[in-house]
């Protein structure tokens, strides 16, 4: 049996004559003798809907109410394309988070997947042509309706097909592919024909919007191929796949933004063991999640430490702050929101030397400040003024030719 899933998110099935053109998508595979498992996210909107509905019924939505509600938007898109495959002749049903048994924690809003009931949707398979299964949704052990985060769809998507060891998995969406940047901010965008899965978890976790971070982790972990592409063009789109000796030759793949920031900096706290801890651990424990970290050297037995948040959770760490100040002795507290990161990112910087001097100087020629830096093997993070973010996207986008082919580009200092 080969199996294709492909996943088509809420622009794609907003309304019946979009509807007809995933159908004619999914027919296309039908008739080449596949069978499809066909993910389907909420139609555009919708989900925000049912969101704002809660927000008016209660100030605090019970979590597990929240996704008993937000999971009827998939319900709806899978129903509906089942009843326009089977008008159209295919065999088709509509399949519910907890019918194929996709199980997951009980984090509601925002669940992980434990284990998918492969042998449940091969058996249906054998019945069926197409699987119109809801996405973004599981269930508990207590057999809860459970949502996987916004985009989880394309975890759903990238989850169920290393589970049925599909030959693909395509992510339809409503651009051509993974772009060299935001091709809103920058004219000279081009998209990418592939790109590795580290690369792509770096761009997610930057902010760029094409796949769900999570869905990424997937891919990588259980080596699923993933083929991210337009509903409404032919264009093949970017393959997202393991890393080969060609993508080392290639010094900066892309250039990724994230306005979603808040610095947060802590005046004159000890200097000791333990501090650290007491300042991380109960941020932590509230899962926020901390990235850039600085800490200043030493005076009199006092320093100072500023860390990164996103915007969301400032107020929040805020509080937690305060909280424990005279335990770690600071004296100031200060936060600001005009920040934004800016990254470049390519996994040939692992075996080439140079791409931070010329970042760095790309900025200063545009007299852009670098308030704050972080690294890792295949991305260079500065954080800004959140006012500078298009011009140090565009500038370091012209510095690295990322609007020309890799062959084409002037090497630099490698």
């Amino acid at each position: 049996m080969k199996i294709t899933v492909q996943k088509f998110g809420g622009t794609s099935v907003a309304g019946l004559e979009r509807m007809k053109r995933v159908l004619e998508i999914v027919s296309r595979e039908c008739a080449r003798g596949n069978k499809v498992v066909i993910v389907l996210s909420a139609m555009a909107g919708e989900t925000n809907r049912l969101l704002d509905l809660a927000s008016q019924w209660s100030s605090d939505p019970d979590p597990a109410e929240l996704d008993a509600l937000a999971t009827t938007g998939e319900q709806v898109s899978v129903a509906l394309f089942a009843m326009l495959c089977k008008d159209a002749g295919l065999k088709a049903r509509s399949v519910l988070g907890h019918q194929v048994q996709i199980r997951t924690t009980c984090d509601y809003t925002n669940a992980r997947i434990l284990d998918i009931d492969a042998n449940t949707l091969r058996a249906m398979l054998n019945d069926h042509d197409v699987l119109a299964v809801a996405g973004f949704q599981g269930c508990d052990e207590h057999g809860r309706l459970t949502t996987l985060g916004r985009g989880g769809s394309d975890t759903s998507g990238v989850a169920l097909a290393a589970a049925l060891n599909a030959e693909t998995c395509e992510i339809y969406t409503d651009v051509e592919g993974v772009f060299t940047t935001d091709p809103n901010i920058c004219d000279k965008a081009r998209k990418l024909d592939r790109i590795s899965y580290d690369e792509m978890l770096e761009m997610a976790s930057m902010g760029a919007k094409v796949l769900q971070i999570r869905s990424v982790e997937f891919a990588k972990k259980y080596n699923v191929p993933v083929r991210v592409r337009s509903t409404f063009s032919d264009n093949p789109g970017t393959l997202v796949s393991q890393e080969d000796k060609s993508m080392e030759y290639v010094l900066v793949s892309g250039i990724a933004y994230d306005k979603d920031q808040a610095r947060v900096t802590i005046y004159d706290v000890l200097d000791q063991p333990g501090v650290a801890s007491s300042i991380f651990g109960p941020i932590a424990e509230k899962g926020i999640l901390v990235d850039m970290i600085i800490q200043n050297t030493s005076r009199d037995g006092h320093t100072d430490m500023t860390f990164t948040v996103s915007r969301k959770d400032l107020q929040k760490t805020l509080a937690l702050l305060e909280a424990v100040r005279q335990d770690i002795g600071a004296k100031e507290i200060q936060s600001d929101t005009g920040v934004c990161k800016v990254s470049v990112i390519g996994v040939g910087m692992r075996n080439h030397s140079g791409v931070a001097s010329r970042a760095f100087a790309a900025m200063a020629r545009e007299n852009i400040n670098l308030l704050m830096l972080s690294t890792s093997e295949i991305k260079i993070t500065m954080l800004i003024e959140d006012k500078y973010a298009e011009l140090a996207v565009r500038t370091l986008h012209e510095e690295f030719e990322l609007d020309k082919q890799p062959g084409e580009r002037k090497v630099g200092e490698v």
